[in-house]
């Protein structure tokens, strides 16, 4: 089989299984489940086949692999589906075949709670179905499996299918349907619980969110064909005269087309990939399910935005003379950097274990765009794809953690929040592979030196910084030194001390549906740094895989940073300094109340939400309210639509009394029935009901006519 021929392919597995599980398997839990994991190994395997074949290939970047069929007709043209796989699309196909399969398979156990061996291996625990009562009076019921179970495997599914549609996709308009399933996706899935309140008002504030971004992005595309007549990355970013002729016309405010154009485009990103002000929909997506979350923040939704700015960036740094950044890398380079300190002060003072990722993620993806903003081409893409392999692991290993807790609670029917880290405490001894898991995913993400592949794709990004960008340099050193505090924070109080609560002392490891893919992710999180390493650092002895295959991408390949220990030295003192003063601070916080960093403004999120609460929200409602409601649809729909009914009333009124009543009720109506009643009455006295006197007048009435066809019609 062709290499393009397969990459077609690569996608429909999971929507078939979408398919599949939505009209035929819905009533079967086992079968569906078996299709949607089924069809994610599929995708696996033949995007491996494809990343294998791609490292093979010689001068991928200039000679990718693509195919494209006609689409839709445009004018005398086409818009054209296509795929594309070059080094950018390979290493993202890469990361996303491997962690969609780890939450497929995670998500199995995650929805069948409890031991898979049946009660008599849930160590003490009561049996499925049954009830408990607490002290309090607080009934529980002991889950069995989740109640919408295929319907959860038929939406990840499809969520699948619109990440992959948008890797693989040659041009901007492809890459966007996948874009907008996977938004579709994302508010079925944070509101998958429906009947709780939160979470029907996250996902509606998720959707509506995101589709900001998405407008903006959409206008962009639209000015970008307009401007250029294809949206085809090939055709657009490695050909300088397209590239010229966007700089060279004229956009909005004195800004060149393709400064606005990928300002735009930009727009779409922060909404996607939750950065300020946009960023405000991701934590509450924590209301779905944990690997809904996974998938959320590692495998598809906010990596797509930073794919999509990866992407373009020729677009972006269309201009770029002599080192100038463009107005949208500035504007790429303020946002992201802002974003990584503003949401990791936020983290430090969060209880949710979930909540912690999710301002974690946040600030990592300010990261990526802050490194796009200054240059960091090959930075951000390495930090992306580290990224989602040890960000996928640590939501996997907190929903583990949490699922413990839920274990204890159940035991004990002590009535606790199961995702408040202060109700845990030493789950090290009770859950021991989610520890470690846990603990180098955390050690990743805080950039633990040499060890983890964080500290690789992070140090990277600090010495692009460095170099050219001093300013973002401290603002996200700043940022990577809370980040570890923060880690270690969340580490001591999940997993160290003592237990601080009766369910945490009752927690249990989960089955090995969940486990292995924390230790399968866990593998890439230490390992997938190595193909990074400076060769500056390493003395040659390990080629830089990731900048010579990931910047070949480029029209024009990146240069290689003169190696500098300042960011070096940078990253080992933030890191270790952030984890040893987590550790120290923390070791012996057994409270909330006792935590110093529950600052207010920090804990309410700098009362974000509630700014936009009173000058978004509320006027939108009171807008609606009043203009829309009493001005727009009863003063102005209303009164024309009553003001029609009354004219009707008026003209039907005079057709009435002028036409219907002497017109159609008397000449038509009452005529005709008087014509019908005087002719009866006529013909009334014919019918005697005697046969010789119809006979008599039969006889009569044909000798007339026969007489008067003798001497009048016959010739």
């Amino acid at each position: 089989m062709a290499p393009e021929t397969l990459i077609w392919l690569l996608p429909l597995p999971p929507l078939l299984a979408f398919f599949l599980i939505v009209l035929f398997t819905n009533r079967r839990n086992a079968l569906s489940h078996s299709i949607a994991v089924g069809a994610a190994f599929l995708s696996w395997l033949g995007s491996m086949v494809v990343f294998i074949l791609a490292l093979q290939k010689e001068h991928l970047g200039e000679h990718p692999f693509e195919a494209a069929l006609n689409w839709l007709p445009v004018g005398e043209g086409w818009l054209k589906i296509g795929v594309l796989i070059d080094p950018l699309s390979a290493v993202a196909l890469f990361f996303v075949a491997w962690t969609v399969l780890m939450i497929f398979i995670y998500s199995v156990g995650y929805h069948n709670f409890g031991q898979p061996k049946g009660d008599h291996d849930r160590k003490g625990l009561p049996p499925h179905g049954a009830t408990l009562t607490d002290e309090h009076g607080h009934k529980h019921t002991v889950p069995s499996i989740e109640p919408m179970y295929a319907r959860f495997f038929a939406f990840i599914g499809l969520f699948a299918f619109g990440m992959y549609t948008l890797v693989l996709s040659d041009n901007l308009l492809t890459m966007f349907v996948g874009w907008e399933i996977m938004g579709l996706c994302s508010y079925l899935l944070i509101g998958f619980w429906y009947g709780k309140v939160s979470a029907r008002s996250a996902m509606i504030k998720a959707f509506i969110t995101t589709r900001v971004g998405d407008m903006f992005m959409l206008l962009g595309i639209v000015w970008l064909y307009s401007a250029t007549g294809t949206l085809s990355f090939r055709a657009i970013l490695w050909d300088q005269k397209v590239l010229d002729g966007l700089v060279a016309t004229d956009g909005w405010f004195g800004l060149s087309a393709a400064a606005c154009i990928g300002i735009l485009l930009f727009l779409g990103t922060v909404g996607k990939s939750a950065q300020f002000p946009l960023h405000v929909w991701l934590p509450d997506a924590m209301e779905g399910p944990t690997p809904v979350s996974a998938m959320i923040h590692a495998a598809t939704m906010v990596s797509a935005g930073v794919y999509a700015v990866i992407r373009m960036f020729p677009l972006l740094s269309a201009g770029m003379e002599h080192g100038a950044l463009t107005p949208p890398m500035l504007a790429m380079a303020g946002i992201g950097a802002f974003t990584a300190l503003f949401a990791a002060t936020i983290a430090v003072a969060q209880n949710d274990i979930k909540r912690v990722l999710a301002y974690s993620t946040i600030s990592q993806l300010g990261f990526m765009i802050a490194a796009l903003g200054i240059g960091g081409y090959v930075a951000a893409t390495f930090h992306l794809v580290t990224h989602a392999f040890f960000k996928a692991l640590l939501f996997l290993a907190s929903g583990a953690v949490i699922h413990g807790v839920e274990h204890g609670v159940l035991h004990t029917g002590q009535h606790i929040d199961p995702q408040d880290m202060f109700n845990m405490g030493g789950l090290r001894k009770k859950m021991p592979i989610t520890f470690i898991t846990f603990t180098i995913g955390g050690l990743a993400l805080a950039g633990f030196p040499f060890i983890t592949a964080g500290f690789w794709s992070k140090d990277e990004i600090l010495a692009d910084a460095f170099a050219h960008a001093p300013l973002v340099f401290v603002v996200l050193a700043l940022s990577a030194l809370l980040t570890a505090f923060y880690t270690m924070r969340q580490i001591v109080l999940t997993f160290g001390g003592e237990p601080r609560t009766q369910a945490a002392e009752h927690a249990q490891e989960v089955r090995w549906t969940m486990w292995l893919p924390l230790a399968i992710l866990a593998f890439f999180a230490v390992t997938l740094g190595w193909v990074g390493i400076p060769e500056a650092l390493s003395g040659g002895l390990v080629p830089n895989w990731v900048h010579e295959f990931v910047g070949s991408s480029l029209p024009h390949h990146p240069e290689t940073l003169e190696f500098n220990m300042i960011p070096l030295i940078t990253s080992l003192v933030v890191a270790l300094g952030g984890l040893g003063l987590g550790f120290w601070y923390y070791r012996r916080v057994g409270s909330a109340a006792a935590d110093r960093f529950q600052v207010p403004l920090l804990k309410n999120k700098y009362y974000i939400d509630e700014i936009y609460d009173r000058f978004l929200v509320k006027p939108a409602y009171w807008l609606a309210d009043r203009f829309t409601n009493q001005i727009l649809d009863r003063g102005i729909i209303d009164g024309a639509l009553h003001g029609i009914a009354r004219v009707a009333g008026s003209v039907g009124g005079i057709l009435r009394e002028d036409f219907d009543k002497p017109v159609i009720n008397g000449i038509i109506g009452d005529g005709t029935a008087n014509l019908y009643r005087t002719l009866a009455r006529w013909l009334r006295p014919l019918q005697t009901g005697r046969v010789q006197q119809y006979l008599l007048m039969g006889f009569v009435l044909a000798f007339t006519a026969l007489f008067y066809y003798i001497y009048t019609l016959r010739p």
